[in-house]
């Protein structure tokens, strides 16, 4: 068994995208998030779905916009 997915660490918890195959076993939609949380010695897993195609070019209209301010913020470790 090898591991191909590095989860994510954030605010929230960790982040990982939900495999293919486990998101058709799950029902859910391909390109779901799993956000892990460490609860009590144990894990707990929040499945969020994919992003609608409205959000996904909102999200990519606001990184055009302001895409000098993001790489400035990542330059400066922001």
């Amino acid at each position: 068994m090898s591991i191909t997915t590095t989860p994510q660490k954030t605010d929230l918890g960790w982040v990982i995208e939900v495999p293919y195959e486990m998101a058709q076993a799950l029902g859910v939609g391909e390109g779901s998030l799993a956000v892990l949380h460490a609860k009590d010695g144990s894990i707990e897993v929040e499945i969020l779905p994919p992003p609608s195609p409205e959000l996904e070019e909102s999200a990519r209209r606001i990184y055009e916009k302001y895409k000098d301010a993001f790489e400035e913020m990542k330059r400066l470790g922001d």
